[in-house]
């Protein structure tokens, strides 16, 4: 079940990446939601999905 949210929150940030505010939040629940490990992966994750959305940057505070 907990693999299942990690692959829900990468849904979920994608089709909110379009609105950074939107993101930032939807990023806030998730960390709460998540495992630890999870966040470590979720942080990779993002890492590289935001390489094309430099606008989505500001939100990575949110994690580190």
């Amino acid at each position: 079940m907990a693999r299942a949210m990690f692959e829900y929150t990468k849904t979920v940030l994608k089709k909110v990446s379009f609105d950074t505010s939107l993101f930032c939040k939807e990023l806030e629940k998730a960390i709460n939601r998540l495992l630890p490990y999870e966040i470590d992966e979720l942080r990779i994750w993002l890492t590289n999905f935001i390489k094309n959305k430099p606008e989505l940057l500001v939100c990575m505070r949110v994690i580190n």
